[in-house]
């Protein structure tokens, strides 16, 4: 955890990640651009949906606390500091895209994110969390406590083409 509570068998692990709030595989920035990303103008892919982008909550404060460190190690101690520190804050809502790809699944009272989750949601904060990255496999959903929203994002290896028309009636397929 950021604020020197780092984990307690004796500090920072062996690791390419940086001692500041800064993330060396740029996750974090990532998943914050799409919390609070602010307005971008003639945002587009390869070409293509040119437009206005946003993240969901354009010029909304973040509180950001460091718990994990790449590649992947977030001790429980750092992770429920995070949590004490964020209700302490007094944040409204806390994003955690942790999770724990190996079945089976800790139980809820043994799982860090569900306890950390489960007393921020008893003083009014909502938490939602990441699916996991495991899939497509069945039973590799992570973070399913009830008291938790679970995001999680697919994909299909089908195409629903439809036809779609524009206000100067021009139809596109």
């Amino acid at each position: 955890f950021r604020q020197r509570n780092h984990c307690p068998n004796g500090g920072l692990p062996r690791t390419t990640e940086y001692l500041s709030p800064r993330d060396a595989n740029g996750h974090g920035t990532h998943t914050a651009s799409t919390a609070a990303g602010s307005f971008v103008r003639h945002a587009n892919f390869s070409g293509l949906g040119l437009g206005l982008a946003r993240g969901g909550a354009p010029r909304s404060h973040l509180a950001i606390y460091k718990a994990c460190w790449d590649p992947g190690t977030c001790d429980a101690a750092d992770m429920l500091a995070a949590f004490d520190t964020a209700i302490r804050d007094g944040v409204d809502i806390i994003s955690a895209s942790v999770g724990i790809n190996e079945p089976p699944q800790p139980r809820y009272l043994e799982n860090v994110l569900s306890i950390g989750a489960f007393h921020a949601v008893a003083r009014g904060i909502t938490v939602v969390c990441s699916g996991g990255n495991a899939g497509p496999f069945p039973q590799k959903v992570t973070n399913g406590a009830p008291w938790v929203i679970t995001v999680a994002a697919s994909t299909i290896d089908r195409a629903f083409p439809t036809a779609v028309t524009l206000g100067n009636n021009r139809t596109l397929i």
